[in-house]
């Protein structure tokens, strides 16, 4: 080994220039996983960093559907050592002009916040702002909510049958991230201006937080023991410190692991790269390599020399990529920050380098241990033979075992560190299945060149033709190398604009054309008949439907606590946080039924469920089993009777759970309705409901598509930023190909200038050549990106595919331009190569 290392070392000393390509990709590569893993890691710091603050306390109880009776509460305070009450729900608000808005309203108590400090845009402190002066509370709003309403602050706005002031605008709410994301701009009010507001009646939407500090000496583990044991049916839903906001915490993880994903793209055009850089550099050292074998050095030890300098590249390159990606998220520190929704902590996260070194440094390997194990199995005859193409053997079996570990340790690490096993595990083989697609092709292309070029009826009079078939199909083509570098990036292009138009499509169409006007919430079920005949008598309003609902959390199955990890991850969110719920003795309209029956209209046994198909079967449920949902700190127990198919699409109503009217006789709650009306009635259905209907909650369901539709942009605009990296690395794999097929193309430049063929004739044969194979590769692309965009369509959004031409037109042009600039860059030295000089350098 130390004569491998001595040999390494001075023969990597002039040989750095060879490896541009190979560094490049490996640092671009490494670079973009580290950046995202060092941002997520960010962001992760920053939610745990603000914990308390994000939280409102040290642990908060959270109750759907009602406050805490008196017992609850005397017991909270008792045990904490401070207490907050905090309610939130969705609420129309009314400005003096008489036009309304749905707010996100929260009403907080005198101790609120526990934790942190609500900032105002204008001097003064939030008790101030929501006391009550001469009868009258107070309110703060966003300022997205002044924006809308065209409010000035002193203005009266209409909170239910009461009137509040707006007395400033909310710069910083520390526990905004922790209520979640809302349909509306905030407004904030204190508890007691709720008092008498009709808004918070039974059978209401709302949820009430109790923020607890803890006593000295007592911890969360502790006192849920102690909630547990002192109110095991209440209802309670837990939260503390370990995960302040999981909402944020988990679309943190799903984003970033998919851009880590996006990235290991990346990791892999640079694979093609670093293997024909590698076997560039070593076709280069022909001449080494015989020398040492022809003086008696071992196979092993030829490896040994190149894998070392492989190796010290590799670390190189990885070290470039890590500087990178540390380094960007902590320049744009500042700019991050204001962009994103939640706290970071930008610094330099240990974890995340290593992670993304790793990937980096069995991607090197993967891709160099091929040519380096052939070039071992190369006898020494044959390397002191100016060949073009060498016999084909395959590496030992030590060799070939060493590539078969290395892959699976990636493709294990992808799986691990992704956190999902079926995204990372598609991911992973849709990456593979591309790059074995591309290189197939590629091998297609050449035969099928070939068989083109022996055509004469085809190519008599067209040397230019002739000339570009030939180089496509004859030994040392550079086919291979130009579909995989350009194929990866370009396929992601494609599939990524397939799907984006294939949504827009799905929300422009069929779900604009047949979602109603408006959802309407809370609406007190003694008022629902005269809410009904409102609409009715309204020419505008085209159809009305209504169902009653109530919260409820799934609490047990089959008698047994309701475990989210005991059920498949794509149904644990059926396990987090309450579901809702309704009654029925018919089946809900655009409804079917899979297995079980429909209990009878008259039917009065055991509570019985239906239950959602897709859903009950990811949760693992059958007919017979039962669910217990805790219904305002009741639990209710039902059998499941039968399953059902629903069409989310439509927009109507629907739940995931329904059971038998008598199962809930009695219990508190309110109706839902949609409302069909044409396009532009929208402020006037609102100010007819809103007089004589004040609590309920009108949420505009054009104006929800719209913003849907406005947020996939931005998730598509990311995806394709991340894609960049893939992109680069394809480019610079092109160029490096291109550059290392430029021997053998000066060359025979020369042979034909020679024998007189003409500049134009060479710089057409080399346009041709390029352009035909950038339109292999683009359509190939575009066809695996439809393939992927129809399965996630299909399979993720259950909705129909439809081929996109724009978008693969744009994907075909890119890859088409991609070859056709790299070619002119070097087409121009070929057509002005000197043949005398050439063919004496050869000589």
């Amino acid at each position: 080994m130390m004569l491998a290392w001595k040999l390494a070392r001075r023969e990597l000393r002039g040989s750095l220039a060879s490896f541009r390509v190979f560094l490049a990709c490996l640092a671009i590569g490494v670079a973009s996983i580290a950046a995202v893993g060092s941002i997520t890691s960010a962001i992760k710091s920053g939610l745990s960093a603000n914990g308390r603050a994000l939280l409102g306390g040290d642990v908060e109880l959270r109750l759907t559907h009602r406050f805490a009776d008196d017992a609850e509460r005397a017991w909270m305070e008792a045990e904490a050592g401070a207490l907050s009450e905090v309610v939130n729900f969705r609420g129309m608000i009314g400005s003096p002009d008489g036009e309304q808005a749905l707010a996100q309203i929260k009403g907080v108590d005198g101790t609120y916040p526990l934790i942190g400090e609500v900032t105002l845009l204008q001097e003064g402190e939030i008790d101030a702002a929501l006391e009550e002066r001469d009868g009258v509370f107070g309110a703060v709003v966003e300022q997205a909510m002044i924006d809308r309403l065209q409010l000035s602050i002193g203005d009266d706005l209409r909170l239910g049958t009461k009137t509040v002031e707006l007395r400033g605008i909310i710069d910083i709410e520390p526990d905004r991230e922790a209520s979640g994301i809302g349909l509306g701009p905030r407004l904030m009010v204190s508890r007691a201006a709720l008092e008498g507001a009709g808004l918070l009646r039974e059978g209401s939407l709302y949820r009430v937080s109790y923020r607890l500090v803890l006593a000295e000496g007592v911890t969360s583990e502790k006192m849920r023991e102690r909630v547990d044991a002192a109110f095991p049916d209440a209802g309670w839903r837990w939260r503390d410190l370990s995960d302040p906001s999981p909402g944020a915490t988990r679309a943190v993880e799903r984003i970033g692991t998919f851009l880590v994903l996006v990235g290991l793209a990346s990791l892999a055009v640079g694979g093609v790269g670093v293997s024909a850089a590698t076997r560039g550099y070593l076709d280069r050292k022909t001449e080494t390599i015989g020398t040492l074998k022809a003086l008696g050095a071992s196979g092993g030890l030829t490896v040994a020399v190149y894998l070392i300098q492989i190796l010290l590249l590799t670390l190189v390159g990885i070290a470039i990529g890590l500087v990178i990606g540390a380094g960007v998220p902590l320049l744009l520190g500042s700019t991050l920050r204001e962009a994103l929704p939640v706290p970071a902590d930008f610094g330099v996260y240990p974890g995340a380098l290593l992670e993304a070194a790793a990937y980096g440094l069995m991607t090197a390997l993967l891709f160099a241990l091929w040519p380096l194990a052939m070039a071992r199995e190369t006898p020494a005859a044959v390397l002191f033979r100016d060949v073009v193409e060498r016999g084909r053997r395959l590496p030992r079996p030590l060799y070939l075992f060493g590539l078969v570990m290395l892959f699976v340790a990636l493709v294990g690490a992808a799986i691990y560190f992704s956190g999902n096993v079926l995204l990372g595990g598609f991911f992973i083989g849709g990456l593979v299945l591309a790059l074995i697609a591309f290189a197939l092709v590629a091998q297609l292309v050449r035969w099928f060149a070939r068989w083109l070029a022996r055509r004469a009826g085809l190519t008599r009079g067209r040397p230019a033709l002739r000339l570009a078939l030939a180089n496509i199909g004859g030994p040392g083509s550079e086919t291979t190398g130009v579909m995989l570098s350009l194929g990866l990036g370009l396929t992601l292009l494609s599939t990524i604009g397939q799907i984006d138009a294939n949504l827009r499509g799905l929300i422009a169409g069929d779900i604009a054309d047949e979602a109603p006007a408006f959802f309407y919430l809370d609406i007190p079920s003694p008022q629902r008949d005269d809410f009904v005949a409102t609409a009715e008598a309204d020419e505008a309003i085209e159809n009305i439907e209504t169902a009653p609902m109530l919260r409820g959390r799934i609490v047990k199955i089959n008698g047994e606590a309701a475990d989210p990890s005991k059920v498949s991850p794509e149904a644990r969110w059926m396990l987090r946080g309450d579901r809702g719920l309704t009654y029925s003795v018919d089946p809900p309209e655009g409804t079917r039924l899979t297995e079980g029956e429909w209990w009878g209209e008259d039917y009065t046994g055991e509570p019985v469920m239906s239950f959602i198909e897709e859903e009950g079967r990811q949760m693992g449920l059958k007919i017979g089993d039962t669910v217990t949902i805790n219904v305002l700190g009741r639990d209710l127990t039902a059998r499941i009777a039968n399953f059902r198919e629903v069409e989310w699409r439509r927009m109507g109503i629907n739940f995931t759970m329904v059971v038998n009217p008598a199962a809930l006789q009695g219990a508190p709650h309110s109706h839902i309705a949609t409302i069909y009306a044409a396009a532009g009635q929208e402020g006037r259905l609102t100010r007819l409901f809103a007089e004589d209907f004040p609590s309920a909650v009108a949420i505009p369901v054009r104006e929800v598509i719209e913003r849907t539709r406005t947020l996939i942009g931005k998730l598509v605009d990311a995806v394709r930023g991340a894609s960049l990296a893939t992109i680069l690395s394809g480019l610079i794999v092109l160029i490096g190909v291109t550059a290392a097929a430029q021997r053998k193309h000066l060359f025979e430049a020369a042979v034909l200038k020679t024998l007189g063929a003409e500049r134009g004739t060479l710089m057409r044969a080399a346009v041709l050549r390029y352009l035909l194979l950038g339109s292999a590769a683009a359509m190939l692309a575009i066809l695996i990106g439809a393939i992927a965009a129809w399965a996630v369509m299909t399979q993720v959004f259950e909705a129909q595919f439809a081929f996109a031409s724009g978008s693969a037109l744009l994907v075909g042009g890119m890859g088409v331009l991609a070859t056709l600039v790299t070619c002119g860059f070097f087409a121009r030295r070929m057509v002005s190569v000197m043949p005398a000089r050439m063919l004496r350098a050869r000589g």
